[in-house]
């Protein structure tokens, strides 16, 4: 018996090793052996000195580029500014600013914030951050961010310029977490009707959602839009989560599948605060990801109305794998369906035609013709509930189309724009009439109703214009001038009270929205859907 033990223990352990040797030759066979020497040989043997981070760093980019258009690496330093908007918060001072004539001009303390207890005020000017000079010195965005931010409870000295006041004013701002808030506006845009427009899918979005879908509704909102427009995605949980708001419980929000990631299935909990109110859903070229997982749920269960254009058509998840050093790699592990099974990934033959594929999309006329897009009977799929056609393959196909309105941008007004006249003219507004207005105007309403946009502002703008090289053109200012009277407007709006009030004015273009509210105008709102069939 005892011999027996000895040979069945030396028979195991032999196989053990036969085990090991096998996985061992394995490795140095594999591709990943053939990486590791070719990186030791150039470490160790090549002529000159050599940075090895670097040279790893841009073997994984370029591994990466040979799978898909959306795994990626991030440094250490880009992580974290990739993560911060989607947490909900970062450790600052509490401001919202930009740079006017290389000042760092504050358009609004943040409310409750460190900045507003300590006194800086919306219209100061930040000149010096502890002993360093900002102002006037080209000093980069980054580095002035840099210098502003630090950890919670931790202390910045700085020298503030106010208007009518000669000296400078020197502030100690304790710095704290900042909200970072994913919601740009919620209002009611109409009498029971209500508005929510998210930025991005966050930590904090659904709690966000949920405050302001209870606000709307006491104020007597029955119908939502929903405006997801350029919205590019983010966290897939947020995205279950508003989409849980507005399904039936056990109905499939979305599923998700891959190579070495077998399907799960996200479901509705029947929890939801708008299971039945009327909801139309905001989509264009740049929603993506997990806005597309909302709108598609939404579209397949037939809960609501899609008003737009074609999304983006990212339909990948990816996991994210972090590195030793903080860097990240973001690698799609399984793509995402929609109830209906739907994959809305488009193409990606090569990531320089996937990058221009919404420039392709432009020149076919698909954004202001519905007419000129067209899906391969393969991509058809039936909804849930009316058995109504929808696609997959290339982002979510709204139910209604929407072209891009054209009418009002040239040449002139873009020049205007991306040469900073517009903003330039609209701070020299707001600097000298900021306490007029708000003396003027007690309420938002007052302002919206009342506020105009005056010959001298207009003045104003175009000698800002030609200040900074833009070249007047009177055919295309006229054509531009209704765009840009609204830009000024909801600029001023935003500078005197909040993002809310800018959504709330500059909304008034929105052609988009024009189309929801003469949707939600009509009795019968299911049959909007039939007419879809």
């Amino acid at each position: 018996m005892k011999y027996t033990m000895y040979f069945a223990g030396l028979i195991a352990c032999f196989f053990s090793i036969v085990a090991v040797q096998a996985q061992e030759n394995k490795f140095l066979n594999s591709p990943a052996r053939k990486l590791q020497l070719a990186e030791f040989a150039i470490a160790n043997l090549y002529v000159d000195e050599v940075n090895e981070g670097k040279l790893v760093e841009e073997a994984i980019v370029k591994m990466l580029e040979q799978l898909d258009p959306h795994s990626t690496y991030s440094d250490p330093e880009e992580v974290k500014k990739m993560n911060e908007p989607l947490q909900g918060n970062f450790e600052g001072i509490g401001i919202q600013f930009n740079m006017a004539e290389d000042t760092l001009l504050v358009i609004q303390p943040v409310s409750g914030g460190p900045s507003e207890k300590a006194g800086i005020l919306a219209g100061d000017r930040i000149v010096m951050v502890e002993d360093t000079l900002i102002a006037g010195v080209k000093m980069s965005t980054e580095d002035i961010m840099r210098r502003l931010r630090g950890p919670k409870d931790s202390k910045v000295n700085l020298k503030i310029l106010r208007r009518g006041v000669k000296e400078l004013l020197p502030f100690t701002v304790k710095r704290d977490k900042i909200p970072v808030y994913s919601l740009d506006a919620s209002y009611m845009i109409k009498d029971k009707i209500g508005y929510i427009r998210i930025n991005r899918f966050a930590a904090t979005t659904h709690e966000e959602f949920k405050k302001a879908l209870a606000e709307l509704q006491k104020k007597g909102m029955k119908d939502l839009i929903l405006d997801l427009q350029g919205n590019g995605g983010g966290y897939l949980n947020a995205a279950i989560d508003i989409a849980n708001e507005f399904l039936g419980k056990k109905e499939l929000i979305v599923y998700t599948e891959g190579r070495r990631n077998p399907r799960s299935e996200f479901f509705a909990k029947g929890t939801g605060e708008f299971q039945n109110g009327r909801l139309i859903v905001l989509v264009d070229e740049f929603s993506a990801s997990a806005s597309e997982i909302v709108t598609g749920a939404v579209q397949d269960w037939d809960r609501g109305v899609i008003v737009g254009r074609r999304s983006f058509g990212k339909g990948l998840v990816q996991r994210p794998i972090d590195l030793p050093d903080g860097s990240m790699i973001r690698l799609t592990v399984a793509r995402y369906y929609t109830p209906a099974g739907r994959c809305i990934q488009k193409p990606y033959e090569s990531i320089e035609k996937y990058n221009e594929d919404l420039i392709d999309r432009y020149n076919k006329g698909e954004m202001m013709s519905e007419d000129s897009i067209h899906f391969p009977d393969s991509l058809k799929f039936k909804t849930h509930k009316l058995a109504r056609t929808v696609y997959g393959g290339g982002g979510i196909m709204p139910d209604y189309f929407v072209p891009i309105d054209t009418t009002l941008y040239t040449k002139y007004h873009r020049q205007l724009r991306d040469k900073g006249a517009l903003m330039k003219a609209h701070f020299h507004f707001i600097d000298a009439h900021r306490k007029e207005w708000l003396g003027k105007y007690k309420t938002f309403n007052e302002f919206y109703k009342r506020f105009e946009v005056t010959p001298d502002m207009l003045a104003q703008l175009v000698a800002t214009g030609k200040e900074m090289g833009v070249e007047y053109n009177e055919e295309e200012y006229q054509k531009a001038l209704p765009l840009l009277k609204l830009q000024m407007k909801a600029l001023i709006a935003r500078d005197l009270w909040d993002m809310n009030e800018y959504y709330h004015v500059i909304n008034d273009a929105n052609e988009s929205i024009r189309k929801a509210l003469e949707l939600l105008e009509q009795p019968d709102f299911e049959g909007l859907l039939l007419k879809k069939r």
